[in-house]
């Protein structure tokens, strides 16, 4: 019996939007993006997160300057509580789309053995 993985995926996707992990991590975000403040500093850490990202995608060097902007944003960003819970969410949302991802390549491992 052939199955259409697309109403599988459809079916995870609704799944995930029901879970305690999402739902936890929007209401957080909501919360951030209801603080003017909270959302201003959150939305700079993400701008910083972004530009780092792009550089090492793109080979280049980080420079110093950079990694202690980055180092003040985070200590300024962590002290935030409204922040802080929306990064433990998205963390933990980060390791369940993880665990999902192993369970879905799962039948590959099987198939050519793990390296």
């Amino acid at each position: 019996m052939a199955v259409n993985l697309y109403d599988s995926a459809y079916a995870l996707e609704t799944a995930i939007r029901q879970s305690n992990e999402f739902l936890n991590l929007k209401n957080s975000y909501d919360e951030v993006n209801a603080d003017p403040a909270a959302k201003q500093m959150f939305d700079q850490f993400r701008q910083i997160q972004i530009n780092l990202q792009q550089k090492q995608m793109m080979g280049e060097d980080i420079s110093e300057t950079e990694i202690r902007e980055a180092q003040s944003v985070i200590a300024v960003v962590q002290q935030n509580g409204k922040i802080s819970r929306l990064m433990e969410a998205e963390q933990r949302m980060n390791m369940m789309i993880g665990e999902l991802n192993q369970v879905i390549m799962k039948p590959l491992a099987d198939l050519y053995g793990q390296l």
